[in-house]
């Protein structure tokens, strides 16, 4: 089998078994590609003489590169991905993965934008009244008020949207259903009113004006110059407006279990980081608990 049809197959295993979106599965063939370049890796056969120090060599390579450590391990879970299902496949006899332990990840606390930063007085300045405003108005608070991902609303369909929810398709092809507030919702039946006038036909809630699906780029770079008008933090992205949106529910007493429905993870522990952010409501807990936590008048 060459070794492109065989990357092939592996490309379909991701879609087909694992049910990756079309982002992962993008991002996980380039590392594989960039893993058999870097070892010189042109034939089938030479799969076969890849051994756990020529991975451990790599590694190094990437982090005498710079590559911060975060990166490098997720380059590995690839690999990991990649070597299993090789050896599933009956081209390796066995995992040169196995005997791999990736560097410590840095902690990092995710970034979020302050509440006072996003109050609609505040926001009503920002976006313009004319079409295009809206409708990136309304990519902005679904960001905030859902916490869904850039690739989630990208591929939301018009008929995901009913009154004061929307159904949204998240990693694996996983459903759940997301509550809207009353006046988001009523700005998402607005906006399709209008959307159904000025824009050629399409299933896509947020479509170019050919009817196109728009496209991720579009949305980044949106959000990032609106963020930029309200904020002064370095990294501006939707997804820093779903670390907002999570951070926010905590520190206004949602629970865990609850925001990790809603934001789709698969266990608690990715839902826990923000738990480090809501620095505010510690803060006023301890001057409440503590005796010598506050002055006394």
């Amino acid at each position: 089998m060459p070794l492109f049809f065989m990357l092939e197959k592996f490309e379909s295993y991701l879609v087909a078994e694992k049910r990756f979106s079309s982002h992962t599965v993008t991002a996980y063939l380039k590392d594989v590609h960039q893993f058999l370049d870097a070892i010189g890796i042109v034939l089938l056969e030479d799969l076969k003489e890849v051994k756990h120090s020529l991975i451990r060599s790599w590694m190094v390579t990437l982090i005498e590169q710079g590559i911060v450590n975060r990166s490098v391990n997720r380059k590995l879970s690839t690999l990991r991905t990649f070597f299993k299902w090789c050896v599933l496949e009956g081209i390796l006899e066995s995992n040169p993965m196995m005997k791999i332990n990736g560097p410590k990840s840095e902690k990092r606390l995710p970034v979020f934008v302050r509440e006072q930063d996003l109050n609609t007085s505040k926001l009503d300045m920002v976006f313009s009244q004319d079409e295009e405003g809206k409708r990136d108005r309304l990519m902005f608070e679904l960001f905030y008020q859902t916490g869904i991902r850039l690739s989630e609303l990208i591929e939301l369909k018009k008929q995901d949207f009913h009154s004061c929810q929307i159904k949204v398709l998240g990693k694996r092809n996983k459903e759940r259903i997301i509550p809207l507030s009353n006046a988001l919702s009523k700005d998402l039946e607005d906006y399709q009113k209008d959307l159904h006038k000025n824009v050629k036909a399409s299933e896509y809630l947020f479509t170019l004006k050919n009817g196109d699906k728009i496209y991720p780029k579009l949305v980044y770079r949106k959000i990032n110059y609106y963020l930029g008008l309200i904020t002064s933090l370095e990294k501006k992205s939707p997804h820093v407006l779903r670390h907002t949106f999570a951070t926010h529910m905590l520190n206004n007493g949602s629970g865990l279990e609850t925001l990790k429905d809603i934001l789709g993870h698969a266990n608690l522990s990715a839902t826990q980081v923000y738990t480090h952010n809501s620095f505010s409501q510690l803060t006023t807990i301890y001057k409440q608990a503590h005796p010598r936590g506050y002055k006394k008048k």
